[in-house]
């Protein structure tokens, strides 16, 4: 694939339709349909490797998790749940869920258990998720 340039961008940006592109995508996610899809390698070290792909098969970041930040994705992974619905389930929000995978915070104690039990148990998870 090239990259365009910068006339051959204005040319496209022309002949787009924004609303029906939206309309496009609403529906497809209220289908349920996936537009990226994450899934999560465990490695010999305790670090995770993470792969974000998208529906036409590009990988959108290909990237390892330390050992240290690991705890959460593979609490996640284990349960196959996406961010929205593992928040949702923990009783955090996805913001709260995402700064933990991202190491800006850690869990608290109570969160911190919850999720060993959820990289542990994943089925009591999803037990309580159906």
């Amino acid at each position: 694939m090239h990259k365009p340039s910068a006339r051959e961008l204005v040319a496209w940006e022309k002949t787009r339709d924004l609303n029906a592109e939206l309309l496009r995508a609403m529906r497809q996610m209220k289908r349920g349909g996936w537009v990226r899809k994450t899934e999560f390698f465990p490695r010999r070290d305790g670090s995770i490797r993470r792969v974000i792909t998208r529906r036409d098969g590009t990988i959108e970041k290909d990237h390892v998790i330390p050992p240290e930040l690991a705890q959460v994705a593979r609490a996640r992974a284990v349960t196959g749940l996406s961010q929205g619905a593992f928040a949702r389930l923990l009783g955090v929000s996805m913001r709260t869920l995402q700064e933990w995978e991202q190491g800006r915070k850690k869990p608290s104690g109570a969160a911190a258990t919850l999720l060993r039990v959820a990289a542990r148990h994943p089925e009591v998870l999803k037990e309580l998720a159906a």
